[in-house]
């Protein structure tokens, strides 16, 4: 796996892809199987699996990055291990780090989103929906995997409704490999090069 843009001669930077969405409720089989597959194609790729640290929608893209080897790192709302698991009621397996914020259900959502350079989001409710207001906020790099239902189903309407332009991309597909490959090439034409200009004379 060639996990650099830098003709393979190191492993930063690599792209960041931040899985958000339901953590509970009813979630749809064949939901299930498609971040399922979102996660594989993430470590085939390659990059780097970000979720927040919890179940349900995100961790089914934490199972398929770890079948095909892939790196995977959560943000947790939990101040130490004891509270993620016994407070949040949040899995451990499958992850190479926890990062533990002891932010809170809310509060970790920013550190979470900061860590990626784009989001994806499958599925969602209201804590979903709040995810995405920030990434969009921030002007972040967004993919929407349909065919998850939940908040992401509305998205569009969302975006039209809020009438503001903040200078993030969003990018629509059924189908995860392709929509990676949307966020591929926005990627390498606009966060890429920025990393590599702030790298630039450094060790």
């Amino acid at each position: 796996m060639n996990r650099s843009y830098q003709d393979g001669a190191s492993l930063f930077p690599c792209m960041c892809v931040g899985v958000m969405g339901s953590a509970g409720g009813k979630l749809e089989d064949e939901a299930r199987q498609l971040v399922r597959r979102l996660g594989a194609a993430i470590a085939k790729r390659g990059y780097v699996l970000i979720t927040g640290a919890c179940p349900g929608m995100p961790h089914e893209a934490v199972k398929g990055a770890k079948e095909e080897g892939g790196i995977v790192v959560g943000v947790s709302p939990a101040l130490n291990l004891e509270e993620h698991v016994g407070k949040y009621h949040s899995p451990t397996r499958g992850y190479d780090a926890i990062i533990y914020t002891g932010s809170g259900l809310m509060g970790r959502e920013i550190e979470n989103i900061r860590s990626c350079d784009v989001v994806i989001f499958v599925g969602g409710r209201s804590g979903t929906l709040g995810e995405f207001a920030i990434a969009y906020d921030e002007a972040k790099v967004i993919g929407i995997l349909e065919g998850t239902g939940g908040i992401t189903e509305h998205l569009r309407e969302i975006i039209n409704m809020m009438k503001k332009e903040t200078g993030a991309i969003v990018c629509y597909d059924a189908d995860p490999e392709c929509l990676l490959d949307k966020l591929e090439h926005v990627y390498k034409e606009r966060i890429l090069p920025r990393h590599l200009r702030a790298m630039e004379g450094c060790d």
